[in-house]
């Protein structure tokens, strides 16, 4: 399959399945909240490196967490009962993403693809009631947190972070409760992770999860704050 460059003056996307075999669908374009919100829409997301051009990707299979199928194991229910950390949505969330530019990662030798124009961008997004954040603390002090996109009845989870123990997995169980909560069907974890594999995600064919999204993307979408 060929990868399609995308023209700066027009808000278009091919087909997301004709991505290539890596995944990959296109590249150019910008990251204003105009295309963003069109990419999840399509289940297209960008990841690229800060000195390449923007490449959007459609992957196949793709990882996804159903809310009802969410794990929790029995040494993460200690965290909850005692409250060993608390929590809030919302209220850092560009904090959480520059947490999340530097967080070393497994299989990831330096740098970011979290950019300054994807924060500028997602920043944005969060200003118009799309994009939102988890924070995790502990003692007053943000020691782990997450961000995505909510459209329609799904979530689209972007990047965590933690600088303790399970504070990640903690956000995570907490937002998945809490989508569930409020009538979301589909979270996009959109790559496999063993982390989140853990907590109940699984690959997925990309036309089903493509029939679903236009299921459920059109529903209404609750703008604003979540805290």
């Amino acid at each position: 399959m060929p990868v399609f460059w995308l023209p700066d003056d027009t808000m278009i996307f091919p087909d997301p399945a004709l991505a290539n075999s890596e995944g990959i669908l296109a590249i150019g374009g910008d990251l204003s909240a105009e295309r963003l919100l069109l990419a999840y829409r399509m289940g297209i997301f960008p990841w690229f490196n800060p000195e390449d051009p923007i490449v959007w990707w459609s992957p196949d299979p793709r990882f996804v967490l159903f809310p009802d199928d969410l794990k929790v194991s029995k040494s993460m229910r200690p965290y909850f009962n005692k409250e060993k950390f608390q929590l809030s949505f919302d209220t850092q969330f560009e904090e959480v993403m520059r947490n999340c530019q530097i967080s070393k990662r497994s299989g990831q030798a330096g740098g970011t693809w979290i950019t300054e124009s994807m924060i500028a961008g997602y920043c944005e997004l969060h200003e118009l009631g799309y994009a939102h954040s988890v924070e995790v603390w502990q003692a007053g002090e943000l020691v782990g947190g997450l961000y995505g996109i909510a459209l329609g009845m799904c979530f689209f989870g972007e990047s965590m972070f933690a600088k303790a123990n399970n504070a990640s997995k903690f956000g995570f169980i907490s937002l998945v409760r809490r989508l569930k909560a409020k009538g979301y069907e589909l979270i996009d974890c959109q790559q496999h992770t063993k982390h989140l594999a853990s907590l109940g995600a699984i690959d997925i064919p990309r036309d089903h999860f493509l029939a679903l999204l236009e299921k459920k993307i059109d529903a209404p979408t609750e703008l604003g704050k979540w805290e």
